[in-house]
């Protein structure tokens, strides 16, 4: 099924006029969007799997369900009858949103064949790489420890093992040799978040950095498909996990023009409507896929503080068929505020000390439980060069003090 052409209006929330769309997940990113989506009118439905969710909190209806349930997931869809179902986690019974999108009972954005490619990095890795014929790592995938011995051996050492299903790094190891692979299995099936038991091993690009290309794909005047790009966005990363970002990320005119190219043949064949945060190692001129989600990413929360409109602007307007400016507005840069605890309801203190940082912002995700290296916020900060609007990120983020309340 087609993604449907611009829509002719906008209604009114909670009434028989509604634009009504519902998320598959909603954390920290998803609640960013729901709330573009509330600016805009639009009757929102927020599902996650656990309760009190960031999304939760400002939707107009929320829902807590196990969303890799097909049978569940379609019966709160048809409950629900959305107008858009956007995906916002990797973990969800894609199978049922194809089949529901497939008997025209509701759009999936991008659509559902986009869901279920980049669900996990086996679909999507060999849709770039063996379809699309893009550069990227050589890679092998494994369903036990002996065939991921095997797949370390041929692809060679350092090597990358991941499991097919995670995100933020969960999961990932980076090795250096065969002693390391049992441990890296083990890691592996306890941050897979459902098939425990298939990884992906990549072989180590030796890059001088990472972007993330935000890619838009909107509707112009005339309503037909266009792509738009926003400035590359660099980043930091901790064991997979991102920890800073900004934007925008300096790099050649010839490796802008690869990873924009990459980008836009990606998001293409991928179809549908929205932003897609494409992830690309870089070194001099050259350019390798790395992964792509269709959705908004975590690194560009940046884009909060650099752009006129944010990814989740961008996002909202997009899937409504709307007009969008990814124009930049200031170098920026945001860095991750960690939990530190293993506690409920933790507080914060020292945010009016992080807001006194020259151009700093703080944004608190309200997640109702904390984990010691769980993201509950980020600082984000501009400046006139990215190095400054790095150090006054980080400046931020330091100053601000989780606590329990026990």
């Amino acid at each position: 099924m087609k993604t449907p052409a611009r829509l002719a209006r906008l209604g009114t929330p909670l009434s028989p006029s509604a634009v009504k769309v519902m998320l598959l997940g909603s954390g920290e990113l998803g609640k960013e969007v729901i709330i573009a989506l509330q600016r805009l009118g639009v009757e929102v439905i927020a599902v996650d799997r656990y309760p009190d969710a960031p999304g939760h909190q400002v939707a107009h209806r929320c829902h807590v369900i196990d969303m890799t349930d097909p049978q569940a997931l379609t019966a709160l869809i048809e409950a629900e009858a959305p107008h858009l179902v956007v995906p916002e986690i990797e973990a969800i019974a894609t199978p049922a949103l194809m089949a529901l999108e497939e008997r025209g009972a509701v759009t999936v954005i991008p659509t559902a064949r986009a869901a279920w490619l980049t669900m996990n990095r086996e679909g999507i890795r060999r849709l770039a790489a063996e379809e699309l014929g893009l550069p990227t790592s050589p890679y092998r995938f494994a369903d036990s420890l002996e065939q991921l011995r095997q797949a370390c051996a041929e692809v060679g050492f350092p090597c990358v093992i991941k499991p097919v299903m995670s995100s933020s790094g969960k999961g990932q190891s980076k090795i250096d040799g065969p002693d390391e692979i049992e441990q890296a299995w083990l890691h592996a099936a306890s941050g897979g978040r459902v098939d425990a038991g298939r990884v992906i091993v990549e072989g180590f690009i030796d890059f001088d950095y990472e972007i993330t290309q935000l890619t838009v794909r909107a509707l112009d005047a005339q309503g037909q498909p266009v792509t738009h790009f926003c400035e590359p966005i660099g980043h930091l990363q901790v064991s997979g996990d991102y920890v800073e970002s900004w934007q925008p990320h300096p790099m050649s005119a010839a490796a802008l023009e690869r990873s924009r190219a990459i980008a836009r043949q990606v998001t293409d064949e991928l179809g549908g409507r929205g932003i897609f945060g494409v992830e690309l190692f870089v070194r001099g001129d050259m350019v390798w896929f790395s992964e792509v989600s269709p959705r908004p990413h975590d690194t560009g929360m940046v884009t909060m503080a650099s752009q006129r409109q944010s990814e989740f602007e961008l996002h909202a307007k997009a899937i409504l068929g709307l007009p969008v400016d990814a124009s930049l507005q200031s170098p920026a840069a945001s860095a991750v505020i960690y939990g530190r605890h293993e506690a409920r309801a933790i507080a914060f203190e020292g945010v009016a000390d992080a807001l006194a940082v020259p151009g700093a912002d703080i944004r608190l995700f309200g997640k109702p439980e904390s984990f010691a290296r769980r993201r509950m916020g980020v600082a984000l900060a501009t400046a006139e060069d990215v190095e400054t609007a790095r150090s006054r990120a980080r400046e931020a983020a330091s100053r601000v003090r989780p606590v329990t309340t026990a």
